[in-house]
């Protein structure tokens, strides 16, 4: 029989500090909405094989933090890497969690040192929280099955000046609602890891408050429906997607209150059980940048936008350094239950066509593919995204403090990865 152990930890700044996900912010935060938690889901197989779903009501989190987390959860507690996953909810209402490069966010030496302390503070928490989930560890029986939402739409709306963010109805759409259940021989509801694939950003730039924007919502509306649970949302392939509609308290408490109710009721469905051998692979895929020049960035130095101008400040150092960055190290990951479930990771802001990809690619495959895992370092396009432009394919790489868009390439070599990490779980 598996085991299965869950634990929690707040995360919430103890101060103000600068909020990450809009440019717009010109101060940090004011107060707390609701508080931000890191959460783990530790399952082992019956062979003893392990693995720690971990998610956080943050932006995104930078391999600068995963991988120090993770190199002492496995030193600390035997894991493996690939047995270890890193997702964030990509909350709009959370704390900056990037380093010092990022263009867009905490400047000034002050701010920044407030985000460098929580940067470390949160790195003990994240081992904590896996601690407490291993801790845990007790006889559990999983399943595994799909509900839906409907409050995600795509957002890039074709015009004739080009891609815009706003509503598009004819894009493509990915409504399901993965839930994972964990139950104690005793039939109590002990976890409950779920996914949407819909960017948190219900609430816009106007807002100061702390909050773990629908997702926060969704996953305090499942714990009151199962008070002895530890509810985890998993941000999905939501790159392109916004919730609609948006801008008002009220309606990310109306996203959050209805994807909490359709997780709870798949929740008291019979679902489908998951069993069998636990097996995991994480790789790290080469996606190229498209060309770039010093002499581009050199002019990019008059330009009216201050990010891009923040941006090709940090090129230019990093060409001085003869350290131009022509490539992304990109993780991908898999971890697969022989009966039941497979959980794919994909690292950045991931739009839809990749998890509808994998979807074709392994259709008898119960899924979960999540984006904004492991390292979020900028989002990631699909070929088509990036033959139309817009925001998601090229202006988005200015505040991620990235050299520019990658080639066409990106998508291929992504999908290469998937299928070798498939292949070796698979075995």
């Amino acid at each position: 029989m598996p085991k299965a152990g869950a634990g929690r930890i707040d995360i919430t700044p103890s101060g103000p500090i600068w909020m990450a996900g809009y440019a717009a912010r010109i101060k940090p935060s004011e107060g707390v909405l609701a508080p931000l938690w890191a959460k783990a889901l530790a399952i082992e197989d019956g062979k003893g094989h392990r693995a720690v779903f971990v998610t956080t009501d943050l932006i995104g989190l930078p391999r600068e933090i995963t991988d120090v987390v993770s190199a002492q959860a496995i030193d600390k507690y035997k894991l493996e890497r690939s047995g270890i996953v890193f997702n964030s909810s990509h909350t709009h209402t959370g704390p900056v969690v990037r380093g010092n490069l990022s263009v867009m966010g905490a400047q000034t030496p002050e701010q920044r040192q407030i985000v460098a302390a929580y940067g470390e503070e949160l790195k003990t928490k994240l081992l904590g929280v896996i601690g407490a989930a291993l801790a845990d560890l007790s006889p559990a029986t999983l399943a595994f099955d799909y509900g839906a939402a409907e409050f995600a739409a795509n957002r890039r709306q074709l015009t004739d000046k080009g891609v815009i963010i706003g509503v598009n109805p004819n894009g493509p759409m990915d409504h399901k609602v993965p839930v994972l259940r964990v139950t104690a021989p005793n039939g109590k509801v002990r976890a409950i890891l779920f996914g949407y694939a819909c960017h948190n950003t219900t609430l816009t730039a106007e807002f100061f408050q702390l909050s773990g924007d629908y997702a926060g919502f969704a996953q305090a509306a499942v714990e009151r429906q199962f008070p002895d649970a530890v509810a985890l949302f998993v941000l999905l392939c939501g790159g392109d997607q916004n919730p609609n509609p948006r801008s008002k308290l009220e309606l990310a408490e109306q996203h959050g209150s209805a994807l909490g109710a359709e997780v709870a009721r798949v929740v008291r469905t019979p679902m489908q059980p998951v069993s069998g051998r636990l097996r995991s692979a994480y790789q790290l895929a080469d996606l190229p940048f498209a060309p770039h020049t010093k002499e581009g960035y050199e002019r990019d130095l008059q330009d009216k936008n201050i990010f891009k101008v923040r941006r090709a400040e940090m090129m230019l150092k990093l060409y001085e350094e003869r350290r131009e960055p022509r490539r992304l190290q990109y993780p991908v990951q898999a971890i697969r239950f022989d009966k039941g479930f497979t959980f794919i990771a994909l690292g950045g802001e991931v739009v839809i066509d990749y998890s509808l990809w994998v979807q074709r690619e392994w259709p008898r495959e119960r899924l979960i593919v999540a984006g904004y895992s492991n390292d979020v370092a900028c989002y990631i396009p699909s070929a088509r995204v990036l033959r139309e432009g817009g925001y998601e394919a090229v202006d988005s790489m200015i505040y991620y403090g990235q050299p520019g868009p990658f080639t066409e390439e990106v998508e291929p070599r992504i999908q290469d990865m998937v299928r070798q990490v498939m292949k070796r779980v698979s075995k």
